[in-house]
């Protein structure tokens, strides 16, 4: 048997390696696109069922990120089975090689670890409203290695590691609004303005309820009166708006100007 024979049959084993890792690639990637379609659909059928919950959704979201890193690792060792590469011998030698693996992915692991936690200890779920490095935004997947949210202010999709996630605040269903009134006016007036206002605020349809608490600060060139506002913690930011426009209708109805920073100047004489 000459080379050029040895050389052809070693090319032709070769080229048979590749196709049928094509395939296995392919087929892998059909049976976790339709296992993918099948649990979205489920999860449509369901959005108002079982899936409703927080914390439903938060293991929905889950058990889809181990399914595709499951079908992954089953995937590559098939490939290295068809193209020669002993598996058993392979997955026997990970013990030796765990702790040089674990040097090199302290971080991976760190956030597999919070990942895990963060499941158990019930930080937050999918859907909730957090505050993550001074950003807030919606939790729109929790996995074990990251955490993706979506921006409130900007609508922009931020993925965090979770190693870095036991900085996250969750955000309340509620505000704390203050709201502005010149010092000239009267104690009895103001409250009423203020009363007035509260009830405007409650006109609005992202708000779920308001209530007047007290004055809350005297300051340079106002009073402050304190209200809390309820609402999902989602429609905050229009909740403001809202609240901004209440006040100054409420004290246009009452015949208060909005109070502002005024400045007084002596000249020498």
């Amino acid at each position: 048997m000459d080379w050029n024979t040895i050389i052809d049959m070693v090319s032709k084993v070769l080229n048979l390696r590749l196709l049928v890792s094509a395939l296995i690639v392919v087929l892998a990637i059909v049976i976790y696109k339709l296992i993918m379609k099948l649990m979205d659909a489920g999860e449509k059928k369901n959005k108002k069922g079982i899936l409703d919950k927080g914390k439903n959704r938060t293991y929905f979201k889950l058990i889809k990120n181990l399914i595709g890193s499951a079908l992954l690792i089953f995937t590559v060792l098939v490939v290295l089975q068809v193209n020669g590469v002993n598996v058993t011998s392979l997955l026997a030698g990970v013990g030796i090689a765990s702790a040089v693996i674990g040097l090199a992915l302290q971080d991976w692991l760190k956030d597999m670890i919070r990942g895990a936690t963060m499941l158990t200890d019930d930080y937050f779920d999918v859907g909730d409203m957090v505050k993550i490095q001074g950003k807030e935004g919606i939790v729109i997947s929790l996995g074990l290695k990251t955490t993706k949210i979506k921006e409130l202010a900007t609508g922009n999709l931020i993925s965090i590691a979770n190693r870095q996630i036991e900085s996250a605040e969750v955000v309340a269903n509620l505000i704390y609004y203050k709201i502005p009134m010149p010092y000239e006016v009267k104690l009895d007036k103001a409250e009423k303005a203020v009363n007035d206002i509260v009830e405007i605020m409650k006109q609005s349809n992202v708000i779920k309820d308001a209530k007047y608490l007290g004055v809350t600060e005297l300051a340079d060139s106002k009073i402050e009166y304190l209200c809390e506002i309820k609402c999902a913690a989602v429609n905050k930011y229009q909740v403001r708006r809202d609240c901004n426009k209440a006040t100054i209708e409420g004290l246009n109805k009452n015949g208060i100007e909005v109070p502002y920073n005024k400045l007084t100047i002596i000249e020498d004489k």
